[in-house]
């Protein structure tokens, strides 16, 4: 697919940021636990954080703005694929319940044209609000775990899968002197079984999915 352009994301993120919404996401870092290497470059890393008015350093940065954002752009290949893919090919939304095209950063006018994303919402608003809900009270369906790690009680939620979809898994953290107090890092589609997991969030307790302690 065509990927958006960086001028679509920083659109989003300065309405987020205008909104707050960034303060509803953790802290995350590039370097991905399976590359080894930063997903994005640090200019791209440190424009995207300008926009959103948030002071960070390189590579460590706000997880809505890399997750949501950042991943689009990266050209860096995973065992799992580009990290862009958990919005583009459309498999997270429709875990979600959602259309195909529901977390696309741009969406495709009958003219041709491109538009900023399926709605007057932005990307990370409908992001947040798909799965931040579950991270707060779990489901009584899905496989969940909170573990401690050091100073964070992390929690894992394998949501229970739609008909012909694979489960979505969130993730989030949250200081243990305000337990209840979780924040988004990631959220992504687990076609193979999640329940094995979430089970090496409880037997590997550490931060897991490029987390970062608050």
């Amino acid at each position: 697919m065509r990927l958006p352009s960086v001028d679509t994301a920083l659109a989003h993120i300065r309405r987020d940021a205008a909104a707050g919404r960034f303060a509803q996401w953790g802290l995350s870092t590039l370097i991905d636990e399976f590359t080894g290497v930063p997903s994005i470059e640090k200019d791209l890393f440190d424009t995207l954080h300008r926009a959103a008015g948030i002071a960070a350093e390189f590579p460590i940065g706000n997880a809505g703005v890399l997750h949501v954002y950042g991943y689009w752009f990266s050209e860096v290949p995973t065992p799992f694929g580009y990290k862009r893919d958990r919005w583009a090919d459309g498999q997270l939304a429709q875990a979600l319940g959602f259309d195909a095209d529901a977390f696309l950063l741009e969406a495709e006018s009958e003219s041709g044209t491109t538009e900023l994303g399926s709605s007057a919402s932005t990307l990370l608003e409908r992001v947040t609000k798909a799965v931040l809900p579950a991270l707060l009270a779990p489901p009584a369906d899905a496989i969940t775990a909170d573990v401690v790690v050091g100073e964070y009680r992390t929690r894992v939620i394998a949501l229970a899968p739609l008909e012909g979809t694979p489960s979505a898994l969130v993730y989030g953290i949250a200081p243990i002197a305000a337990p209840m107090n979780f924040r988004l890092v990631t959220t992504f589609p687990v076609a193979s079984d999640p329940a094995v997991m979430v089970a090496e969030c409880i037997t590997d307790p550490r931060l897991h999915f490029n987390a970062i302690a608050l």
